[in-house]
This record gives C-alpha cells, sequence and structure tokens, in this order.
C-alpha cells in the first residue's frame, strides 16, 4: 500500500473505532424522595402502599411510577418508543407495604403476585418480589398467582383500580 493512502485510511480507521458501542456503565436505581411524582397523574409515590416502579431512558431522564401496574402500563404500550437502560421496582419482602422505601430491584427479574388481596395506589396491583419463594410465601398469605416479568401482559394491567365506570351519566 503506498504511503499517501495509509495517511488516509489511518484517521478513518479512527473514526469508525470511535463509532463502536461503549460499554454500558451500571446504571442504578434513582432514590425517591418526598417531592416524588408519578409521571403519569402527578401523585406523590411516598402517600401510597405497595410497591412503586422506575424507568430509566438512555436520554437519562427516569419516570416513576406509585405502583407496579402503571409502570407495566407504560413498559406494554406497542407505542413504547423510548430507549429503555434499566427498569425498577421494589422487593416486598424487604420494605414495608405501607411505606415501602429502597429496596429497588431489576424488575425484569422479578417474580411479580397478581390477584392478592393487598393493595397499592390504584386499587389492586402486581406484588414485586426479588425472590420466587418469596412471592408464593406472600401468594399463601393473601392469594394470588406468582408470574415473571414476561408472563404479565396489558390485560392484567387495570388502571381503573377495579372500580366500574358507567358510560352515561
Amino acid at each position: 500500500m503506498k504511503p499517501y493512502r495509509i495517511a488516509f485510511c489511518l484517521p478513518l480507521l479512527a473514526a469508525l473505532a470511535s463509532c463502536s458501542p461503549k460499554p454500558q456503565t451500571d446504571v442504578q436505581p434513582v432514590a425517591i424522595t418526598r417531592d416524588t411524582a408519578c409521571s403519569l397523574d402527578g401523585m406523590i409515590l411516598t402517600d401510597f402502599p405497595g410497591p412503586k416502579g422506575q424507568i430509566l431512558y438512555a436520554s437519562g431522564k427516569p419516570d416513576f411510577f406509585c405502583d407496579t401496574l402503571e409502570l407495566f402500563s407504560i413498559y406494554l404500550q406497542p407505542e413504547q418508543k423510548k430507549r429503555i437502560t434499566a427498569i425498577y421496582t421494589q422487593d416486598m419482602a424487604q420494605t414495608s407495604w405501607d411505606n415501602p422505601q429502597d429496596h429497588w430491584i431489576d424488575a425484569r427479574q422479578a417474580y411479580y403476585v397478581q390477584g392478592s388481596s393487598m393493595h397499592g395506589s390504584m386499587g389492586p396491583t402486581l406484588a414485586s418480589f426479588a425472590k420466587q419463594e418469596n412471592a408464593q410465601t406472600f401468594a399463601a398469605k393473601y392469594g394470588g398467582k406468582v408470574l415473571r416479568f414476561d408472563q404479565v401482559t396489558m390485560d392484567m394491567v387495570d388502571l381503573t383500580g377495579g372500580a366500574e365506570h358507567g358510560e352515561s351519566m
């Protein structure tokens, strides 16, 4: 190869190398505060019982949810176009149901109990757990069925709180 071609190719190769994907830094959940509001309805997260959720996007902006049903309602939307870097919920075996704090777990690895007698901010909710045995213990005590993240479907996500809504006034 002639020297001028090498001189031309080296900067091009360096530019191409800089385009390769950089290793993903470890994304951590964002701590909620007394002022953290739900991205869907503006409710203050700390004012309500049950597991909370958060979705972190590639843009760096998090969305917070006062209930796991809200988290799934956004995640499962077919028009969801934002690039998600992480999804978190709380391990309810490690925190108080009435005043859940911290104990964030990867929502995609969690176990969920659908149909229990325990309610979150929106009424019936999906209780979240890091360990399957904790989810099974919860289901035995409060009722419900244990599911994995990928088993939760949009038809399970009812944000009406189980209330009947009439069509006429």
